[in-house]
């Protein structure tokens, strides 16, 4: 559980900089410069993200459990998580009007991603690493969506060409990796 713990430290502290200490962020790029940092950057969050793995890996062999999930959450999962491949292609699917509206759907994809997969999964390690991430990606939100009102942040409209672009790449991301990628890579076949 320590370097599940760990990991998490890592990831989301690294991924929290431009969030919750931007001046500090900002102060730390110009001592090192944009390239250097990106690098620390890049090096702490893959750091974060193996530990992160090898963790979760580690206490998903001997769950320490607190609930049993009804099959109906693992149900409940499988649209959710569509919807949350729908906001991560949002993210970068230029000109989109999900992303106008939103600001920020990577952190609305993380959040409705964290949620469902707490909804399915009952262990102590699936709350310390699904909980973590909803909690980041709540906060984090609701930060970045108060400093683009205070900083009168607007975004381009986007297009229906643009909506349904990042309709369909949500739509097939998810189906590839609901179908084939996350019993390969994660273990587990959520389509049973």
């Amino acid at each position: 559980m320590a370097l599940l713990i760990a990991g998490l430290f890592l990831f989301l502290g690294m991924h929290s900089t431009g969030i919750f200490t931007d001046q500090w962020r900002q102060g730390i790029i110009t001592k090192l410069g944009t390239k250097t940092w990106k690098l620390l950057y890049a090096a702490v969050s893959i750091v974060g993200l193996v530990l992160i793995v090898i963790g979760y890996g580690n206490a998903r062999t001997d769950p320490t459990w607190l609930w049993m999930a009804p099959v109906w959450t693992r149900h409940l999962a499988m649209p959710l998580t569509l919807i949350a491949f729908i906001l991560l292609a949002a993210t970068y699917v230029p000109q989109n009007r999900i992303k106008t509206k939103l600001g920020h759907p990577m952190l609305a994809a993380v959040k409705i991603w964290a949620l469902a997969h707490l909804l399915a999964n009952g262990s102590v390690a699936d709350i310390l690493l699904f909980g973590s991430f909803l909690a980041w990606a709540i906060a984090g939100f609701v930060v970045l969506r108060r400093r683009d009102r205070t900083n009168g942040v607007i975004r381009t409209a986007g297009t229906l060409n643009g909506d349904m672009a990042t309709i369909v790449i949500g739509v097939v991301a998810w189906a590839v990796f609901a179908t084939v990628l996350h019993a390969a890579l994660i273990g587990v076949n959520p389509m049973p």
